[in-house]
């Protein structure tokens, strides 16, 4: 593993600009029916691009003001529905370590935690009892980088929904100490180095620049998840390294069915075929020639979006809702936390496929009419294989 000197970027999306406002009252910002309005929704980590610098890929539910919608109670998809749309039935256990990389500090990351946990009524996760860690990117507890309330943001989303998942499991909070590919692939190398069974990561920049920090997102017998983006048709690294699980989005929606849930793809979530990294062996399809991206996917859509509970400023804390693939990449790291099993890269799904729900519809940009943002049956860009049916497709 090459060693990377660490370097401090320009902060993204650190004051929120228009969204600090707050609103007054709850606003049901999804519905579990097919009749729902659409709602505004901003980027968290808005800001420039800046070369070998990621942004996060979680999206927030606003009001026609742009402020954000504060919920005096959780309105979103909550852990039942969303452990009952895919299936999801064993808790995890405790020898299980579930790790959360991202970047700048998130004071109430435990605090917060707990808030959304004892609403739901998942057992208790704290440093107390073991099961809740909080260290920076060289392993401490303590040295915290600077908060910025859009990463706290994020973390917190990341944090509920592994829980949401993988109510059992352990949970590390690994916090970088900038939004720099370097940081973050510091934090990733830790995470590894503290006993994750899987490291969910939900940011992405540019592919250019990026070869020198691939080599810390692998790690044989470890799950990385990686979210695609929330751009639409296009590639973004981490999420285009050959040795992680490239999760997109979809729209989720309570129906009639047998399974009692219909998916589309998800407008905003990335695809593509990455310009610099060469196709897994696992990954079959022809139309590039490189490696492809979504692997899986998952709720990201901000219409169909999730319950979280986290800070609206750097002094309070309520709860939001959340869409983004930010949503899917650690809503997948806590299913392989319940299966909890050997891993191989990002090769399991591919080998279970009869444990994935295709999604055969919805398109996220314009590339030609091409699967690589046009879903139908089988593999394509947006969903990749499809979605979570159980547990068994993400591990071995």
């Amino acid at each position: 593993m090459m060693r990377l000197r660490r370097t401090t970027h320009l902060l993204l999306g650190f004051a929120m600009g228009p969204l600090l406002a707050l609103t007054a009252t709850a606003q049901q910002a999804n519905s579990d029916s097919a009749a729902r309005v659409p709602v505004r929704h901003v980027a968290v980590c808005a800001g420039p691009d800046i070369p070998q610098t990621a942004r996060c890929h979680s999206r927030v539910v606003v009001n026609n003001s742009n402020q954000i919608v504060a919920n005096a109670a959780p309105s979103g998809l909550t852990p039942a529905k969303l452990r009952n749309a895919y299936k999801v039935v064993g808790t995890g256990s405790a020898g299980t370590l579930i790790a959360i990389v991202d970047a700048f500090g998130y004071p109430n990351a435990e605090s917060d935690l707990a808030v959304y946990r004892a609403r739901f009524g998942l057992p208790a996760c704290t440093t107390a009892n073991g099961c809740f860690r909080k260290v920076n990117q060289s392993g401490v507890q303590g040295n915290y980088p600077p908060t910025n309330v859009g990463w706290a943001q994020e973390s917190a989303l990341d944090l509920d929904m592994a829980s949401a998942m993988c109510p059992g499991c352990s949970i590390v909070l690994v916090e970088a100490t900038s939004n720099s590919f370097s940081d973050l692939a510091l934090a990733v190398n830790e995470a590894a180095a503290l006993g994750a069974h899987v490291i969910s990561n939900s940011y992405g920049g540019s592919e250019s620049g990026s070869a020198p920090y691939e080599s810390f997102y692998n790690y044989p017998g470890i799950a990385v998840t990686v979210s695609t983006g929330d751009s639409g048709y296009g590639v973004q690294f981490p999420a285009s390294s050959p040795h992680v699980t490239a999760v997109g989005g979809t729209s989720l929606v309570k129906d009639t069915s047998a399974r009692g849930w219909s998916e589309t793809a998800w407008s905003g979530a990335g695809s593509g075929c990455s310009t610099m990294y060469g196709k897994p062996s696992w990954q079959a399809d022809t139309g590039c020639a490189n490696r492809s991206l979504a692997d899986v996917s998952a709720v990201a859509d901000p219409n169909t979006g999730v319950a979280v509970y986290g800070p609206i400023t750097r002094a309070r804390s309520t709860w939001l809702v959340f869409g983004g693939t930010s949503v899917s990449a650690p809503l997948i790291a806590g299913i392989y936390g319940v299966n909890s099993t050997a891993v191989n890269y990002g090769s399991d799904p591919y080998h279970h496929l009869g444990s994935l729900y295709d999604v055969t519809s919805g398109s996220n940009g314009t590339c030609g009419g091409s699967y690589l943002c046009t879903s139908g049956p089988g593999y394509d860009g947006p969903t990749g294989l499809g979605t979570p049916k159980g547990i068994k497709a993400f591990g071995n």
